[in-house]
């Protein structure tokens, strides 16, 4: 049987920013930034999850403004 990981080790979610819930899919946001001839920061992803985190609560907010409970398209709409 397996050894159980001790407490406080390090998470699997590097990509934090909001605590401790990740958003981005590290490797493919890597992935595009490579592809697009540039590097990649170790806080990079971090900064991008707190971004996303953020359009989604602005989504959530925005969709019960208009009384649904339906995050849709135009939710994400800046403006």
């Amino acid at each position: 049987m397996a050894k159980k990981k001790a407490a406080g080790g390090k998470s699997k979610a590097k990509a934090g920013g909001g605590g401790d819930r990740t958003y981005v899919v590290a490797s493919k946001a890597k992935e595009y930034l490579k592809s697009k001839d540039c590097n990649v920061a170790s806080d990079a992803l971090s900064g991008l999850n707190s971004v996303v985190e953020w359009y989604l609560q602005q989504a959530a907010s925005r969709a019960k403004e208009n009384g649904r409970k339906t995050v849709r398209p135009h939710d994400f709409m800046v403006g």
